[in-house]
């Protein structure tokens, strides 16, 4: 199946209309009361409060897509995967990759920089009790197709958890990429190929994983290695 090609389009700008979205009621209304009330640990810090872009390197070839912001941590700090324990995973991997210039992500003055990683999500709002509705996926997921759509260079996607792999593989087919069926099984180290991509599953890097061992850092390690060695050696894509 040829790919639709909607207008190419620049990820700031993408990002810039994620954060001043305002489509989910239940999201919106959740995001700015977290912001507005947040936990001893938090008052007196200024909360971002809106939706989360995404963020990293447009040329990457390597992009990772979580589920959505947490309340705490991305919706505080305005950056995807930053402020939290799953963050302190997430970039701390993608340090001993090479993928990012340091392992901390604390705020969005902390220097952290990517190279040949995108870090994104199906959802950009944080949703409670981390669980956004069918509707409210389907109504955000637009922004990852013009995400994939606006990264020519991305070859490797790692979905972090099932709900991204779901995402991600509904977000390729919008945009015009035949997926396979029956649809691939999501689980860690899972992969499949979908037009020029290769989709990777990974354990999500949330606490319930990282602290009970079910998601190891050596586990986390192996997957960015793999995404690696397949960003290196597909063919580029073809001039839409």
């Amino acid at each position: 199946m040829l790919r639709v090609s909607p207008r190419r389009e620049d990820i700031k700008q993408i990002g810039r209309e994620v954060a001043a979205c305002h489509t989910c009621p239940r999201l919106v209304a959740w995001r700015e009361s977290v912001a507005d009330d947040p936990p001893k640990r938090f008052r007196g810090e200024q909360y971002w409060g809106r939706g989360v872009p995404g963020f990293g390197d447009a040329g990457a070839r390597i992009l990772v897509v979580g589920l959505a912001p947490a309340a705490n941590g991305a919706n505080r700090t305005g950056r995807m995967f930053t402020g939290d324990r799953s963050g302190d995973w997430l970039y701390a991997a993608m340090h001993r990759a090479g993928l990012a210039n340091q392992a901390e992500s604390g705020s969005l003055d902390d220097g952290l920089a990517l190279t040949d990683a995108y870090v994104t999500a199906v959802v950009h709002c944080a949703p409670p009790d981390n669980k956004p509705s069918p509707a409210e996926r389907d109504a955000c997921i637009g922004y990852l197709q013009r995400e994939l759509v606006a990264m020519d260079g991305a070859r490797v996607i790692i979905a972090l958890g099932g709900f991204a792999w779901d995402g991600a593989l509904r977000a390729l087919a919008a945009i015009g990429i035949e997926t396979p069926r029956p649809k691939p099984k999501f689980g860690h180290g899972a992969e499949c190929q979908v037009g020029e991509y290769t989709l990777i599953g990974s354990y999500h890097v949330s606490q319930q994983n990282t602290f009970t061992g079910r998601l190891t850092a050596p586990m986390l390690d192996a997957v960015f290695a793999r995404a690696q060695e397949l960003a290196d050696v597909q063919p580029p894509v073809q001039a839409r």
